[in-house]
C-alpha cells in the first residue's frame, strides 16, 4: 500500500512537471511567433508613413532608407514588411481618393436641378479644357530672357547731354604746340583738381559745360590759346571712366531693393535687374520714375513690347526711385488668337484694343462673336459680344474672353472618291450640280471603274446618314435620270479590284527570293522565277511543280481539290518556243500562271552545302573543319586536327551542340572509337580540349562561395569546409558536382550513410538552397487566438501550482 501511494505521488508530480514544461514550450513558441512578426507589425500606418516621409525629405535613396532602418534595430524582414505596408497604404489612399471623386460625382447627379446646373460650364468643351492650363502674363517673359538685359553700351562716345557727377573720371588730351594727357577724377564734393589750380566745380554740368569750364581754367594756367581756333594747340575732353549710381525699385516688383548700376543705365536696365513687375500683382502699364520726390516719367511697357517704342527708357540718375504700381485691370484672352495671355488694360481701351494686344484672330478663329465670362458680386455671368460691339465694349478686371474655332463643315462641299481620275472635294456650283457633272469635273471614270453599282452617302437634316445606290453604267449612258447633288454628299465609284481578292502567285523552294508576287496576266513560270531572283545553286530546274486551285460549285469527295502540273525549264531562263506558242512548227498554247498558283522549285538531292565544325584548345591544328562525309565522328575530327598536344587534359574536354554541353568522355572515345560516346558530327558542333585546370569552384548555400586550388587528397567535405561550410538553408543531401566535360554526379544517401561524388580538377561543387517560403503576416484574429491560448495556459499553470 505504501509503495502504491508513493508511486501515485511520483506519477502525479511527473504529470505536473509535464504540464509546466508544456506551458513553457507554448509560451516560448508564442514569443517566437510574435518576434517573427517583427517591430514593423507593431507600427501604426501613420508611423510607417511618417518614417518614409522623413527619409524622403532628407533626400535618402531606397538603399539609404534600408540602412537607416537597420541602424535603428529593424531586421531585413521588418524592412520588407514596412516596404509592403507603405505600398499598400499608398494604394489604399489612391483608391479612397478615387472613391471620393466617384461619390462626389454620384452625389452631384442626385442634387436638385436648380443646384446641379450651376456646376455645368456653358462654354464649349475645348474652352473648359483650355482653362485648366494657366495663361502667361503678357510681357512677363521680357524680364526672364537671358539674352535681353538692357545693359548700356560703354564702348560708345560720351553722350553730349551726359551730366557729370562724383566718381566720374574726365580725360583731357592736349595735342599740338603743347601735349599732355590728364586724368581728373570728380571728388565727392563735385570738383576736379589739376596741379596748382584751385578746385574746378563740375558736378551737375553736362560734359560740354564741364569741358568749357576746365579748358577756360587751363588757359589761365599756362596753356595759352588752348582750343582757340587758329592756335596750334588742340584739346579733347572725354569721360575716361564712368561712375556708378544707386537706384531703388519699390512696389510690385519681383525683387525690390536698391541696385548699383552704371550712370549710363536706363529704366529698363534697372527693371530687368529687379526681375520686372510681379506678374501676379504688378502693373506693366504704370511704372513711375521718381526723381527728387517728383514723377519725371510714367512707363508703359506695352509701348516697347508692341511697337518697340523706347521713349520711356530714360537714363537714370543717382537716387532715382522706380515704383511699380498694382495692376488695375487684368483680363484673360483664350482660344483662337495668336497670343493667348493675361493682358492689362487701362481706361479708354476696348475689346478691339485687347485683340490687337493678342495679335488679332488666329486663321481658324470664329469671328462673328466672342464669349465672355464675367464675375459679378455674387456669381458669374456669360455674355456674347458680337463683331459690331467689339470696338466699343470695355473690359473689366477678371473678365475671361474665349474665341472659338470655325466649324469643321462646309456650306457647299461634295466629295467623290474611288475609280475616277481626280478624286477629291468639289464645290456645288453651276456646272457641278449633278452626279454626272461631278464625274466630268473629276475628269471622268478610270478604266477599272465598276459600272453596275455606285453609292451616294447623304447627310439628313438630323445629321444621320443614308445610302443611295444607282446603276453607274445606265447613268453615264443616259438611260436613267441624272441625280441632283446636295451639300455634304459623298459619291463613291467602286473599282473592280475592290470587289475581288488581291491576286498573287507564290513561289517557294530553291529560288533566291521566295515570296508572294502580285499576279500579272500572261506570266510564265520562267517569268516568275526571274522575278524571284533566279535559281539557287541547289535548284533542280527539271522538277518544278505548280499547284492550282480548282473552283467547284459543289462538294465531291472523288474530285481532287487541286491540279498539279510538272515542268522542266531552262536554268538560264532563256525564252523557249513553247512560251510563244510554237513547237516544231505546230501551234501550242503555252502554260500561263493564274491567280493563287503556288510554284515549287525542288532542290537537287545530290547538292549538299559545306557544313563546318570547330575544334579549339590543346590540339595540333585548331580551327574550322568541313564535314566531308555523313558518318564522320568526334574521333575523326581529332585525327584531322593532328592529334593532341602533351598538355591536353581530356577529362575536362567539352563537346557542344547548339551551344549546349553534351556529356562525352573523350578519353573513352580515343581508347575505343566504337563507343557510343563517339557521336556523329553535326553542323556547328564545337570541341574544346583545355589544359589541366588547377581550381575547384564551390557555389550555392555555403558561407563563402569561392574558387580553391585542387588538391588530390581533398574530399568533397574538405572543399565545402574551405568555403566556410554549409549555411542554415543548405540542402545537404541534394549537393552535386558538375565536371568540366559536362557530366554531373549527385550525393547518394542510404540510411544514415552519404556517398559524395569524387572531385576532379576544374569541377564545380553546387550546394542547393532550401525553397524560399515567405512567412505570412499574422492577422488580428491570429494574435487574439495566441493571446487567449497564453491566458488559458497561465490560468491552468496557476491552478496546477496551487494544487
Amino acid at each position: 500500500m505504501f509503495v502504491s501511494d508513493k508511486l501515485s505521488r511520483f506519477i502525479h508530480r511527473i504529470f505536473r512537471f509535464s504540464l509546466i514544461l508544456t506551458a513553457f514550450v507554448l509560451i516560448d513558441t508564442a514569443y517566437v511567433v510574435a518576434q517573427q512578426a517583427g517591430r514593423a507589425n507593431l507600427m501604426s500606418d501613420e508611423q510607417v508613413l511618417d518614417f518614409y516621409r522623413q527619409a524622403q525629405s532628407r533626400g535618402l535613396t531606397e538603399a539609404q532608407i534600408e540602412v537607416a532602418a537597420m541602424s535603428q534595430g529593424f531586421t531585413p524582414a521588418d524592412i520588407t514588411i514596412m516596404r509592403q505596408r507603405y505600398a499598400q497604404i499608398q494604394t489604399q489612399g489612391a483608391a479612397q481618393a478615387k472613391d471620393r471623386v466617384t461619390s462626389s460625382s454620384s452625389n452631384a447627379r442626385t442634387l436638385p436641378s436648380d443646384v446641379s446646373t450651376r456646376s455645368i460650364d456653358s462654354l464649349p468643351t475645348n474652352a473648359r479644357r483650355d482653362e485648366s492650363g494657366a495663361l502667361p502674363v503678357f510681357g512677363a517673359s521680357l524680364f526672364t530672357n537671358a539674352s535681353l538685359t538692357f545693359e548700356p553700351n560703354l564702348r560708345i562716345a560720351t553722350p553730349r547731354n551726359y551730366v557729370v557727377g562724383p566718381d566720374d573720371e574726365i580725360g583731357i588730351d592736349i595735342a599740338g604746340a603743347s601735349s599732355d594727357n590728364i586724368k581728373l577724377k570728380v571728388s565727392p564734393e563735385g570738383t576736379v583738381k589739376y596741379q596748382n589750380l584751385p578746385p574746378i566745380f563740375v558736378s551737375g554740368l553736362t560734359i560740354e559745360q564741364a569741358q568749357a569750364r576746365i579748358v577756360d581754367r587751363l588757359r589761365k594756367s599756362g596753356f595759352q590759346g588752348l582750343g582757340v581756333p587758329g592756335s596750334n594747340t588742340f584739346v579733347n575732353v572725354t569721360l575716361s571712366n564712368i561712375r556708378s549710381i544707386r537706384v531703388t525699385l519699390v512696389g510690385e516688383v519681383v525683387r525690390p531693393g536698391t541696385y548699383t548700376i552704371s550712370s549710363l543705365g536706363s529704366a529698363f536696365n534697372a527693371l530687368y535687374l529687379a526681375g520686372g513687375p510681379n506678374p501676379a500683382t504688378g502693373s506693366f502699364r504704370k511704372i513711375n520714375v521718381i526723381r527728387g520726390n517728383r514723377v519725371v516719367r510714367t512707363i508703359d511697357l506695352y509701348d516697347y513690347i508692341l511697337r518697340a517704342d523706347q521713349r520711356d527708357n530714360i537714363r537714370l540718375m543717382d537716387q532715382d526711385i522706380i515704383r511699380v504700381a498694382d495692376y488695375q485691370t487684368h483680363v484673360e484672352l483664350r482660344g483662337q488668337v495668336r497670343r493667348p495671355a493675361i493682358f492689362e488694360t487701362v481706361p479708354g481701351e476696348t475689346l478691339k484694343t485687347l485683340l490687337s494686344f493678342a495679335g488679332g484672330f488666329a486663321d481658324d478663329a470664329y469671328r462673328a462673336s466672342i464669349t465672355l465670362r464675367r464675375n459679378t458680386d455674387r456669381e458669374r455671368q456669360i455674355k456674347t459680344i458680337t463683331d459690331a460691339q467689339m470696338a466699343d465694349f470695355v473690359p473689366q478686371s477678371g473678365d475671361t474672353y474665349f474665341v472659338g474655332k470655325i466649324l469643321e463643315r462646309y456650306e457647299n462641299r461634295v466629295q467623290i472618291g474611288g475609280a475616277v481620275m481626280r478624286p477629291g472635294d468639289f464645290a456645288i456650283e453651276p456646272g457641278t450640280q449633278t452626279v454626272r457633272q461631278l464625274i466630268e469635273r473629276a475628269e471622268g471614270l478610270r478604266n477599272d471603274a465598276f459600272k453596275n453599282r455606285a453609292m451616294i452617302v447623304r447627310e439628313l437634316p438630323n445629321l444621320d446618314k443614308e445610302n443611295l445606290s444607282f446603276d453607274l453604267g445606265k447613268l453615264i449612258r443616259g438611260e436613267i435620270a441624272d441625280i441632283p447633288l446636295m451639300k455634304q454628299d459623298v459619291v463613291t465609284i467602286l473599282s473592280i479590284r475592290d470587289l475581288r481578292e488581291e491576286f498573287f502567285i507564290n513561289i517557294e523552294g530553291a529560288v533566291n527570293e521566295p515570296s508572294a508576287i502580285p499576279f500579272v496576266n500572261n506570266m510564265s513560270i520562267a517569268d516568275l522565277v526571274a522575278n524571284a531572283g533566279g535559281f539557287r545553286e541547289s535548284a533542280r530546274p527539271n522538277l518544278i511543280e505548280v499547284a492550282r486551285r480548282i473552283r467547284q460549285d459543289s462538294i465531291d469527295v472523288n474530285t481532287p481539290a487541286l491540279e498539279i502540273h510538272r515542268f522542266s525549264i531552262d536554268r538560264n531562263l532563256q525564252i523557249s518556243p513553247q512560251e510563244i506558242g510554237v513547237d516544231s512548227g505546230q501551234a501550242k498554247a503555252p502554260f500561263k500562271l493564274q491567280p493563287f498558283d503556288i510554284v515549287y522549285v525542288r532542290t537537287s538531292p545530290t547538292y549538299e552545302p559545306q557544313q563546318q565544325v570547330y575544334v579549339t584548345g590543346e590540339v595540333m591544328q585548331p580551327g574550322s573543319y568541313a564535314i566531308f562525309r555523313p558518318k564522320e565522328r568526334i574521333s575523326d575530327l581529332l585525327r584531322r586536327a593532328g592529334g593532341l598536344k602533351p598538355q591536353a587534359y581530356l577529362a575536362a574536354a567539352q563537346f557542344k551542340r547548339r551551344g549546349i554541353p553534351i556529356g562525352t568522355d573523350i578519353r573513352r572515345i580515343l581508347d575505343d572509337p566504337n563507343t557510343e560516346d563517339n557521336l556523329l558530327l553535326s553542323p556547328n558542333d564545337t570541341l574544346f580540349i583545355p589544359r589541366r585546370p588547377e581550381v575547384v569552384a564551390i557555389q550555392g548555400a555555403v558561407l563563402n562561395p569561392a574558387l580553391v586550388s585542387y588538391k588530390s587528397s581533398y574530399t568533397f567535405d574538405d572543399y565545402v569546409s574551405d568555403a566556410g561550410g554549409f549555411t542554415e538553408d543548405a540542402v545537404d543531401k541534394k549537393t552535386y558536382v558538375i565536371y568540366p566535360n559536362g557530366h554531373k554526379k549527385r550525393t547518394h544517401k542510404f540510411l544514415f550513410f552519404k556517398t559524395r561524388p569524387p572531385i576532379e580538377p576544374g569541377s564545380t561543387v553546387i550546394v542547393p538552397f532550401k525553397p524560399f517560403e515567405p512567412r505570412a503576416r499574422m492577422s488580428t484574429g491570429e494574435r487574439i487566438s495566441i493571446l487567449s491560448l497564453l491566458a488559458t495556459l497561465a490560468f491552468a499553470l496557476t491552478n496546477v501550482l496551487r494544487n
